[in-house]
């Protein structure tokens, strides 16, 4: 008990300082066009909420959700912090994230555009630019993660 006291008083040790540099953010990343493709998404995810919010406050919980998804996806990237849970096929997850955001928004905008409001307007216009976006990042990730790995199965 008395040790437990001890170590708590002392200051950290190298090896534990070390273990928090996880969380540098990299930013060879950022600037990469997955990042961009990423920031995109987030800035674009933002503002539809901002404009479901001031028109129809219904569906903007839907955007509220993929905001947080695509930030979350955004931090893992960018630290890095995904290379530790290696049980999970990240482009696997990263593809089923574009693709029911690309399903969540047609919807929600298709059906935001009915109520003939200025912001619900603004909200479908910026709704079929995120879906293009997620699309895009959709086929990248398709085309540089998934096909790969599925010939390298073939052929072993």
């Amino acid at each position: 008990m008395l040790g437990a006291l001890d170590r708590r008083d002392r200051p950290p040790e190298e090896g534990a300082a070390a273990g928090l540099q996880g969380f540098a953010v990299d930013k060879t990343f950022l600037s990469s066009l997955k990042g961009i493709l990423l920031e995109t998404e987030l800035a674009l995810t933002f503002i539809i909420f901002i404009c479901f919010t001031a028109s129809i406050s219904a569906y903007m919980a839907a955007a509220l959700l993929e905001f947080f998804i695509t930030l979350a996806f955004l931090f893992l990237y960018a630290t890095q912090y995904y290379q530790r849970f290696d049980r999970l096929n990240w482009p696997c997850l990263d593809f089923l994230r574009c693709i029911s955001a690309i399903i969540i928004f047609l919807v929600v905008s298709f059906a935001a555009v009915t109520s003939r409001d200025g912001a619900a307007i603004a909200a479908f216009v910026f709704g079929i630019i995120l879906v293009s976006v997620f699309a895009y990042d959709a086929f990248k990730i398709y085309r540089t993660e998934i096909v790969p790995r599925a010939t390298q199965g073939d052929q072993q």
